[in-house]
C-alpha cells in the first residue's frame, strides 16, 4: 500500500541483465547491448566482410587468368574461409571484442563475466557466425537473440560471450547554490559522518525534486532531512528542502577539496615513485 501523493520507484532490473558480481564480490552494473542495436552493429560487420570477399574475388578474376578451373575454387574457398572466420576473430582479438559495427552502436564483447574476449571467445563466435549469419543471413542469429535475456545470438551462447553496452549518458553537473542566510553555518557544520549511500540519496533527491509532485517532494525532502539530521551538526533552522540542498552542496564541495588535496600529494611524490634509488642508472 502506498499513500496518496507518494511515488512508487520502478522495479530495478533483473539480476542476470544489469548485475554483475566480479571475483571480489564486488557488483557491478552493466547494462547488454540491445536487440535493435546488436543487429544494427551485425548488419554493419556483415556488410563489411562481404564487400572485402567481393573485392578480393573480382580481384582474383581480374589477376587469376592463367589458374586452372580447381586452382581457382581453391582460391575463393580461401577467400571466403578468410572473409567469415579469419577477418571477424582476428579483428575481434586485435580491438579487444570490437568491430566497425560494434564502434558504430557503441558495443564491446566481452566475458560472461565481464573479461576481455580471448582467441577461443573471437573464433568460436566467427565460427558459430557463418552458420548462423552468412549461411541463414542472419536468421538463426536473429531468432535466438530475441529468445534471451541479453540478445546473445547462437555463437555467444557457445563461446560464453555477450554485447556489452559502453555508451553511458554524459552527466550533467547538478547547480546547487546555498542560502544567503546559511553562509555562517557552511564555514563551521560537520557533514563528514553522514554516509555515502544517505549522501547519494540526497543528492538523487535534489537533482530529481524539480520532477516530482509537490506532496511526493515534501514528503521525502522531510524523510531524508530526519535521517540526515543524525550526522550533520549544528542543525540550521531552515525547511527540510533547503537543508538537503545545503548538505549536498557542502559534501560535494568537501568531497572536490579533499579529492585536489589528494591530487597535489600525488604530484609531489611522483618524482619519488617514479624515480630509480639513489639515481641508479636506467638499463
Amino acid at each position: 500500500m502506498t499513500a496518496p501523493g507518494q511515488t512508487v520507484a520502478a522495479p530495478p532490473p533483473s539480476r542476470g541483465e544489469r548485475e554483475l558480481v566480479t571475483g571480489e564480490a564486488v557488483t557491478l552494473d552493466v547494462k547488454p547491448a540491445s536487440y535493435i542495436l546488436r543487429a544494427a552493429g551485425a548488419a554493419i560487420d556483415w556488410l563489411v566482410y562481404m564487400l572485402v570477399m567481393f573485392g578480393c574475388i573480382l580481384l582474383l578474376v581480374a589477376t587469376g587468368g592463367g589458374l586452372d578451373a580447381a586452382a581457382g575454387r581453391a582460391l575463393v574457398v580461401l577467400i571466403l574461409v578468410f572473409g567469415m572466420v579469419v577477418l571477424p576473430t582476428t579483428v575481434e582479438l586485435a580491438t579487444r571484442g570490437k568491430s566497425l559495427g560494434k564502434l558504430a552502436v557503441g558495443a564491446r564483447i566481452v566475458r560472461d563475466d565481464g573479461g576481455a574476449i580471448g582467441f577461443r571467445h573471437a573464433f568460436i563466435r566467427a565460427l558459430v557466425g557463418v552458420l548462423e549469419i552468412f549461411m541463414t543471413i542472419g536468421g538463426v542469429a536473429a531468432l535466438t537473440g530475441l529468445l534471451n535475456a541479453r540478445s546473445k545470438r547462437l555463437g555467444d551462447l557457445l563461446a560464453g560471450t555477450y554485447s556489452q553496452y559502453e555508451r553511458a549518458p554524459q552527466a550533467t553537473p547538478l547547480p546547487l547554490y546555498l542560502a544567503p542566510h546559511l553562509t555562517g553555518w557552511a564555514q563551521t557544520a560537520d557533514v563528514a559522518k553522514l554516509p555515502d549511500r544517505l549522501s547519494r540519496r540526497i543528492a538523487q533527491f535534489v537533482r530529481q525534486a524539480p520532477q516530482l509532485t509537490q506532496a511526493a517532494r515534501a514528503g521525502l525532502s522531510a524523510e531524508l532531512a530526519a535521517e540526515a539530521s543524525a550526522y550533520v551538526s549544528p542543525l540550521p533552522p531552515v525547511d527540510a528542502e533547503t537543508f538537503l540542498v545545503a548538505v549536498a552542496l557542502l559534501r560535494r564541495q568537501r568531497d572536490a577539496a579533499g579529492l585536489a588535496i589528494e591530487q597535489e600529494r600525488l604530484q609531489r611524490l611522483e618524482p619519488v615513485l617514479d624515480g630509480l634509488p639513489h639515481a641508479f642508472p636506467d638499463r
